[in-house]
């Protein structure tokens, strides 16, 4: 069996120097890295990402990042382009060729195809005298030293490097454009993230009962409508309007206190101003209010309109939390 110790030292190796090539390029930053970005930002055609082997994986990654982020992006295996689907590239599009050596076949059989087109191309390579370094319109540097692979063969470094370029472009057009968070929301509205940035707690209570007694009601008329409506709280109203709450600590404590509950309602057991949030506040604001304030339920309104509760459980079952 391998010793533990030398496995980690391999790993911490590889990502000591996978790091160190990625803080590198902030050096390797220059004028046509921002002429690139604002070529793109003042594009009207998409982005083709283009590449072979990890390249093209990398590609493939960067694309995902550009179209999440809002700058319209679209892969093309650079073997392929030269084999039929060089018809990907339309009028408008900036081209994205990505290649370690910059000299790879289908890189440089690609091209002249794409000067042909007339559309402006950014070459990301770590080979500043390569073909595509020379051919390119905007250069991006992805220089690295050496792979992580001992033998310095297999892609590593030089991989991770390029799709630490593709973030910094992405990241660049995604802040220069504006793109918000409800924007972010519209490219991912499935699972926990979505729901993080689109769900409200409008969303929530409309599933939910809504309990609620008068201030007047009796202890016992009380533990019934938190019992009936299962959200372990009620909201107590005098003259049509939230003056408290009850919760099921509340009764626990009223236990504790009193012997005999017979005489006692709402009002004597209840918690004056209770935390609330309106019913547009995404679901997950609503959840940082629970935990920084420790309780497990809100009253939601609508303006001055009580609306329901919104319960930790239901941000759970949401994915949320």
């Amino acid at each position: 069996m391998n010793d533990i110790q030398s496995i980690l030292s391999i790993a911490k190796r590889t990502l000591e120097i996978e790091s160190k090539a990625i803080a590198n390029l902030i050096e390797l930053l220059d004028e046509q890295f921002a002429q690139a970005v604002q070529f793109i930002l003042e594009s009207q055609g998409r982005v083709v990402v283009s590449g072979v082997g990890k390249s093209a994986i990398v590609a493939s990654k960067i694309v995902a990042t550009l179209n999440s982020t809002g700058t319209p992006a679209i892969f093309m295996h650079a073997a392929d382009a030269i084999h039929g689907d060089l018809g990907t590239i339309q009028e408008n599009d900036v081209v994205i060729c990505i290649s370690k050596s910059g000299n790879t076949p289908e890189i440089k059989a690609l091209l002249p195809l794409i000067k042909i087109g007339k559309n402006k191309l950014i070459g990301i390579t770590g080979n500043m005298d390569s073909m595509l370094a020379k051919q390119a319109d905007f250069v991006l540097n992805s220089y690295v030293e050496k792979e992580a692979c001992p033998n310095n063969l297999a892609p590593t470094t030089s991989t991770s490097a390029q799709m630490a370029m593709g973030d910094a472009l992405a990241i660049c057009l995604l802040e220069l454009k504006g793109f918000s968070s409800a924007d972010f929301a519209k490219y991912h509205p499935g699972g926990a993230l979505g729901k993080k940035l689109y769900l409200r707690v409008a969303d929530i209570v409309v599933n939910n009962e809504k309990p609620l007694v008068d201030i007047n009601t009796s202890v016992k008329d009380v533990i019934v409508e938190i019992s009936s409506k299962m959200l372990g709280v009620t909201a107590v109203t005098e003259n049509n309007k939230v003056v408290g709450i009850v919760t099921d600590g509340d009764i626990r404590r009223m236990l504790s206190k009193y012997d005999n509950i017979s005489g006692l309602t709402a009002k004597d057991i209840m918690t004056s101003n209770p935390k609330s949030v309106d019913i547009d506040t995404l679901a997950i604001n609503a959840l940082k209010l629970l935990q920084e304030k420790s309780i497990s339920q809100l009253l939601a309104f609508d303006g001055d309109t009580y609306a329901g509760v919104v319960h930790i459980h239901n941000l759970i079952n949401e994915g949320i939390l």
